[in-house]
């Protein structure tokens, strides 16, 4: 499942609180042959370190998608394209090119060690003057105006910004929202600014390091260079006038804009390479019986990929580790689910519909996968009447399951409580269509989705996940429930009721927008154990999350939380429909949930 996938959030349309249903679930006369066994045996191998994590375009990717194209047609699908392959191409990674330069005044500077340009940078070329403009601000709230570009001209120029900004060692500061990167850089395009050089100051940076360069999932650069230079660097530049070292003080103390031309030249070059890789989605169809229906398709899906060995960027928790993150759960779970519904539905004779059974890469990458589907679907994208989309479904507790996109067409509360007779699980269920996996990529194709997850949990995302701790015939019980389900659509004699249930695209823009997770904070709380929880806001996001009254909110997005401060710094770093981990202490009980913004 996807961890910091940019999502938009609430919408012009109608929107309904989450409404947890407790529906006690029966398999009334449908085949139960689900077979806890394979499904075991699917996770033992794809979640093997043999696997290498499945992260796309390694060696351990190509043998997952090679195992489950065999099982798809060992099941007796047929294989897309004879092989079952859907090629596809992402970037993977940045790494720098050779023609990186910096002069100031034709004396060279030595890349890695007084220079780095930035992942982001385009790959520009720009020789010109220089202007400090401070941290490179330009706003006004009630408390405060700042404009370092009030009074300077920087078009077709070079600008010095400091890193970061005036209260760097404040958790709650009206600087915060303006003060990354990316951000900055477009303001100083939108000033004029040929290219962008930044410097950190003592305060921020005592050890004078250059940033790292790392792919940050963003293929989206800008046609400008950006750099980042050392202090040292940066002196030799501004030279005589004021240090970084003083420039920051000054800026710190009197808080207000200190920005001027500086008559020295600089070159640059940036030279950054994308690193672009081949994945697959595995594909297989069972075609249906019925001459007209079996010219539409539901599709059964779930992502095989994961994060490979995790390290920075990769979407691991513990991004300062190098392990392999086998990913039993998140997804080899749902993959291994999926193959059996596969194996079961096989046997029919009389289906009505035809059934795309998919294993989707690169979703832990921007839901990559799915996307490239249905831009390019082997099948007319109107032929698509459902989408069933199994992620993350081996951690089966309290009986407890969750089900989202129940609000994507008229009828699919109708037919979960068709199913609701005796005591297998509890449905907590969610009306949005638009989430943190791959069926949202349908959904915003106006295609039914059902979103099924066990949920998060302590291990999510570490190199924790493993086969052992799965609930095998939790599993199963889920498949079992789904069966008949997805039998019932098969055999439908008119289609799903499409309706809009939530937004259905992603948040598209360059700067950061007030976010908020809907929850009445406890002010009081100042034990330095977490964050209180005195209220949930009716339809927010914590509410659609699973957040309740009386929790304690200890870490966003694995960044710890102690008090109100930490928690609005945390706040201000997210974006509107971003989904991230929430950790919860709940009366004793650790429990991670994921939100969307």
């Amino acid at each position: 499942m996807l961890v910091n996938y940019k999502n938009s959030t609430t919408l012009n349309m109608r929107r309904t609180a989450i409404t947890t249903l407790i529906i006690f679930i029966s398999f009334l006369s449908f085949p139960q042959n689900i077979s806890r066994i394979n499904i075991e045996k699917h996770i033992s191998i794809l979640s093997s370190d043999l696997m290498e994590g499945r992260k796309p375009g390694s060696n351990g990717d190509v043998l997952s998608a090679n195992y489950i194209a065999e099982q798809f047609k060992s099941v007796g699908l047929r294989l897309n394209e004879n092989t079952g392959l859907q090629e596809f191409e992402i970037v993977a990674n940045v790494e720098l090119g050779t023609n990186n330069l910096f002069l100031i005044n034709d004396s060279t500077s030595k890349i890695l060690s007084d220079y780095v340009p930035l992942s982001f940078s385009g790959r520009e070329r720009l020789e010109a003057e220089v202007v400090f403009v401070g941290y490179g601000f330009d706003f006004k709230t009630e408390k405060i105006e700042w404009n370092d570009y009030q009074n300077v001209d920087v078009r077709g120029k070079w600008v010095i910004v400091l890193l970061g900004h005036p209260e760097i060692d404040s958790s709650f500061s009206v600087f915060s929202e303006y003060a990354d990167e990316r951000s900055k850089v477009i303001l100083a395009k939108d000033k004029g600014a040929g290219g962008v050089i930044f410097v950190s100051g003592k305060k921020l940076n005592e050890k004078d390091e250059l940033m790292e360069l790392f792919y940050d999932k963003s293929s989206s650069g800008v046609d400008v260079p950006v750099i980042n230079i050392t202090r040292k660097l940066a002196n030799k530049i501004l030279s005589p006038a004021k240090t970084i070292e003083e420039l920051e003080s000054n800026l710190n103390l009197n808080r207000k804009p200190e920005s001027f031309a500086i008559n020295k030249t600089v070159k640059g070059i940036t030279d950054i390479i994308q690193t672009k890789i081949k994945t697959n989605n595995i594909i297989g169809i069972l075609e249906g019986t019925e001459p007209i229906l079996k010219n539409e398709y539901i599709v059964i899906g779930a992502h095989y990929d994961h994060l490979g060995m995790g390290g920075k960027g990769s979407g691991s928790r513990m991004p300062d580790t190098s392990a392999v993150h086998n990913g039993a759960d998140d997804n080899a779970s749902g993959v291994a689910l999926m193959i059996e519904l596969a194996r079961e539905f096989s046997k029919l004779k009389n289906q009505k519909r035809s059934i795309i059974f998919i294993a989707f890469g690169a979703e832990e990458m921007g839901l990559l996968g799915s996307k490239y589907f249905i831009e390019k679907p082997i099948v007319e994208r109107n032929k698509i009447k459902a989408m069933f989309n199994f992620d993350m479904v081996g951690r089966l507790r309290n009986k407890s399951l969750s089900l989202g996109g129940v609000g994507t067409a008229k009828e699919i509360e109708n037919i979960l409580f068709k199913y609701s007779d005796t005591t297998k699980l509890v449905l907590s269920t969610s009306p949005e269509g638009f989430g943190p996996s791959d069926h949202a990529n349908f959904y915003s194709n106006n295609i039914p989705v059902f979103f099924v997850s066990t949920g998060a949990h302590a291990d999510y995302h570490m190199p924790f996940d493993d086969k052992e701790y799965l609930n095998m015939e939790g599993i199963k019980i889920v498949g079992e429930y789904f069966y008949p389900i997805i039998s019932e659509i098969l055999d439908l004699d008119t289609n799903l009721t499409f309706q809009e249930s939530g937004q259905k695209a992603a948040s598209k823009h360059g700067g950061k927008l007030k976010v908020t997770l809907g929850i009445v904070p406890n002010f009081s709380n100042q034990d330095g154990n977490g964050l209180g929880v005195d209220g949930v806001t009716k339809g927010g996001s914590a509410e659609h999350g699973g957040i309740k009254k009386g929790d304690i909110i200890t870490a966003l997005n694995g960044n710890t939380v102690k008090n109100i401060y930490d928690y609005m710094f945390r706040l201000k770093k997210l974006e509107l429909g971003q989904t991230i981990t929430v950790d919860i202490n709940r009366s004793g009980e650790k429990i991670i949930l994921l939100i969307q913004l």
